[in-house]
């Protein structure tokens, strides 16, 4: 394993980004076409693996069902994708190219090659086999929000956006972790209720986003990010919680890395969260992932003196 300096990792990053911009994926639409960058993705893995499920399809793009689900009828009305009926399991489609997807696919094609060759040839001072094997060997060691989820019983799935009866089973999930804190009278819940009502009429704005861990309909791990309430660029990320009986799997972090996802792919200055005092496994992973404590000041908003931090995470 190499262990590798700040400033590196820090070079590294500063190239992730600058690849994004310049292949356009911070544009509206993208490679030549009039499609976002998800749909691009989507084409040239239907084209380059004809007959892929949606479902391979979502692992591939790491992409929720739902999102892909709308993407993939968007294509449909398009008349860029068919579906086709699996010759091995009936019950699957398959997603092929029409000869409309097919021209966007060589459109996409053309535009990348384009300019992967072109900065394969201002190269200097390695070749383009040492560049090649560089970043698929960066690319492949990169961590995946699913990894975490592998071994998830077949009753528990991580979905986005609302769910019905959230707001009560967050806050409820809130009320009964923190209360030993902040205290067990109604303030903390009413408060957290009413800050989520606020917030999810909001929940579907592109700069926002909620993941949930779901069990027969009831939300028992759940995590948001508020990209409109903090002014300067700035994150916010909210009602970070899961049940007592999931914590040690990995979904905690799955939750985290999903919401990090979202906020370096709208490109976010910094993230910032809100916690208590006292909340070491989870100060454990914000600071696992790169949180820095900012703030703390004993307030009483609860109804009883708590003492409060901020954690804040810079975006290079």
């Amino acid at each position: 394993m190499t262990t590798a300096s700040p400033a590196l990792v820090k070079d590294v990053r500063a190239a992730s980004r600058k690849l994004v911009r310049e292949f356009g994926f911070l544009d509206k639409t993208i490679a030549g076409t009039n499609l976002s960058g998800s749909g691009v993705h989507a084409i040239m893995e239907i084209g380059l693996h004809p007959g892929i499920t949606a479902k391979e399809l979502a692992a591939r793009l790491k992409l929720e069902k739902s999102t892909i689900s709308r993407l993939l009828k968007t294509l449909e009305k398009r008349d860029e994708i068919e579906l086709t009926r699996s010759e091995t399991d009936r019950r699957a489609f398959g997603l092929n190219l029409t000869a409309e997807g097919k021209k966007t696919f060589r459109t996409v094609d053309q535009f990348g090659e384009r300019l992967a060759r072109g900065a394969l040839s201002r190269v200097r001072g390695m070749t383009a086999e040492t560049v090649a094997e560089s970043l698929s060997a960066y690319a492949d060691a990169l961590p995946s929000p699913e990894e975490a989820t592998d071994a998830l019983p077949p009753s528990l799935e991580i979905v986005e956006g609302y769910q019905t009866g959230m707001i009560g089973d967050i806050a409820a999930m809130h009320a009964r972790t923190h209360g030993p804190i902040v205290g067990m009278g109604p303030a903390f819940e009413s408060l957290v209720s009413q800050a989520m009502a606020e917030f999810m009429p909001r929940v579907g704005n592109p700069a926002n986003n909620s993941w949930s861990v779901v069990e027969d309909g009831q939300i028992i791990g759940s995590i948001t990010i508020d990209g409109e309430d903090l002014a300067g660029n700035i994150a916010h990320l909210r009602w970070f919680i899961l049940s007592e009986r999931l914590r040690g799997k990995g979904l905690g972090k799955a939750l985290l890395l999903k919401a990090l996802t979202h906020c370096d792919s709208l490109g976010f200055d910094e993230v910032h969260l809100w916690t208590l005092k006292g909340l070491d496994a989870a100060r454990g992973l914000y600071e696992k992932h790169g949180f820095v404590l900012a703030e703390e000041y004993v307030g009483d908003q609860w109804g009883k003196h708590v003492s409060e931090q901020m954690f804040v995470l810079k975006r290079p």
